[in-house]
């Protein structure tokens, strides 16, 4: 949010100190939902291709690289990876320090669920095996979030470790927003 506040107006650009949620509307007060996502990348052959991702399907998930400070208990993973759960934008308008006009600009985001990475001595590029990741509980702080879009690198696919079993064997989740009454308690990720 800050990157794109400081993108919006060209006076003194705001910093964490001076940022007030209220100085921060939503034009005619609406989030729009959408259903894809689509993600344009560089080959390793140097051509330009493009990742769908859909929130209904099993297309829905993606990579970032991961932050130093990242959430994720992993801190030596170079990735982080997450289920998208809803692709948004609003038109917000900016009234802090630093404004220049009342034009609404727009703010695209997506909600994700987070996949924990399962630290194993034998995964890895080293070791040639697959990255094992499971969702954390949805009752902790950084199970969800918010992501702009350009952070994203590409697409993953997410296989479900069959050997470990559901997380809910009767099918019935905890959330409807978190989609996880099809959760396994493990997968591996193919990047």
């Amino acid at each position: 949010m800050l990157r794109f506040l400081r993108g919006c107006n060209s006076g003194p650009g705001p910093n964490d100190s001076n940022i007030n949620h209220d100085s921060i509307l939503f034009k005619h007060d609406r989030l729009y939902r959408h259903s894809l996502l689509r993600i344009n990348y560089t080959t390793y052959d140097v051509r330009r291709s493009q990742d769908v991702v859909h929130t209904s399907t099993s297309h829905c998930n993606i990579m970032m690289l991961a932050a130093p400070s990242s959430a994720d208990t992993s801190s030596s993973h170079p990735f982080r990876y997450g289920r998208v759960l809803g692709v948004y934008h609003a038109n917000i308008v900016y009234v802090g320090p630093g404004m220049v006009n009342y034009q609404s600009q727009r703010f695209e985001f997506l909600w994700v669920h987070w996949y924990r990475v399962i630290k194993t001595p034998s995964t890895g590029w080293t070791a040639r095996k697959l990255d094992c990741v499971q969702f954390p509980p949805l009752s902790n702080d950084d199970s969800f979030g918010f992501v702009d879009p350009s952070d994203v690198l590409r697409a993953c696919h997410i296989i479900p470790r069959f050997s470990k079993g559901e997380v809910h064997e009767d099918g019935k989740g905890l959330s409807l927003c978190a989609k996880d009454s099809l959760d396994w308690k493990q997968y591996y990720v193919g990047r």
